[in-house]
């Protein structure tokens, strides 16, 4: 996956002058993961700018960059790192194209990794997708596979709004598969189905993708379990999560974020009012806990597993 994202940058900075990234040692060491390795080098210091430590001055410069024309792409090393700019995301980025009236676009990107299990300290785990789903003006994306984390970042880097990115850290550098060379995009506002079933639908985005198709293949045996990759946020692919429930009736939603308010309620929200006459059972939620992110050693306890999801479509099935 970091591979594909590098990828992605060398063909977006090399298609369209007016994109450059922003970061903390995003420059000379590119990146602490590497994903903007050898950008420096090739389209210089300019492109490719090396920033203090200050998320709400990175963010804070970026709007100004758009205003002037420019397509920034900011970086925010942490997930948790990147609450000090909320207040410029949510009071700036999200309404200048409503304060302008549709005057002006704001081609602006954040992207940074999100969630747990690396093993990493405080501050470095949290799953912050719902504060900017809620934010207006806003569009959110979340890949799972290395295709669609260059497909999704170039859309987000040539959509004219402003788009967050959030990448499971956790699959960086362990989910593998086939990435097209050269300009690809994969569209905002589409899900991707990753397995077909005729069940229980498992309904997840990021890193808890994977786990649910290890779950489809634990359960091989008593169920037929489809998988539907959500992958953008918001614009949501409606559509496509009516269809599934629709065809299996039985819905379990997987998000790695605290339960209370989840993106996972919205989208159990949506099938209550729209898919109620299509259900066999309830929607359940298979979640992190209204905890903070915990320290390492206890981590696992606290993000779904392949036995809480397993748990919770078995409860589906004998309702």
């Amino acid at each position: 996956m970091i591979e594909a994202i590098n990828d992605c940058f060398h063909t977006e900075l090399g298609r369209d002058d007016s994109v450059l990234v922003m970061g903390e040692d995003v420059g000379r060491s590119g990146g602490v993961f590497r994903a903007t390795a050898g950008l420096r080098e090739r389209f210089g210091e300019d492109r490719c700018v090396d920033t203090p430590l200050a998320e709400a001055g990175i963010l804070g410069t970026a709007v100004g960059l758009c205003m002037a024309g420019w397509r920034p792409v900011c970086e925010m090393q942490y997930d948790a790192f990147a609450y000090p700019c909320l207040d410029q995301l949510i009071t700036h980025v999200g309404r200048y194209r409503w304060r302008t009236g549709g005057g002006m676009e704001f081609p602006l990107v954040v992207r940074m990794p999100y969630g747990g299990g690396v093993r990493a300290p405080e501050l470095h785990d949290d799953s912050p997708e719902a504060y900017y789903v809620h934010t207006p003006g806003v569009k959110v994306a979340i890949p799972s596979t290395p295709a669609d984390a260059k497909g999704l970042l170039a859309a987000a880097i040539r959509d004219p709004d402003p788009v967050v990115i959030l990448e499971p850290k956790l699959i960086y550098r362990t989910e593998r598969g086939d990435v097209p060379e050269g300009d690809y995009v994969v569209p905002l506002g589409k899900a991707r189905l990753a397995r077909e079933g005729t069940d229980i639908t498992l309904v997840a985005y990021g890193a808890m993708v994977p786990l649910c198709e290890r779950v489809a293949d634990q359960l091989e045996s008593e169920a037929s379990i489809e998988v539907l990759d959500i992958r953008s946020l918001k614009p949501l692919d409606e559509d496509a999560l009516l269809e599934s429930a629709s065809k299996t009736g039985r819905v379990v939603i997987v998000q790695e974020a605290p339960r209370t308010a989840g993106f996972g309620a919205e989208l159990a929200a949506i099938l209550a009012e729209k898919a109620i006459l299509d259900l066999r059972g309830p929607v359940l939620r298979v979640t992190g806990y209204d905890v903070p992110y915990p320290y390492w050693k206890i981590e696992d306890a606290y993000m779904p597993s392949v036995e809480r999801v397993v748990d919770a479509c078995r409860r589906l099935l004998e309702f």
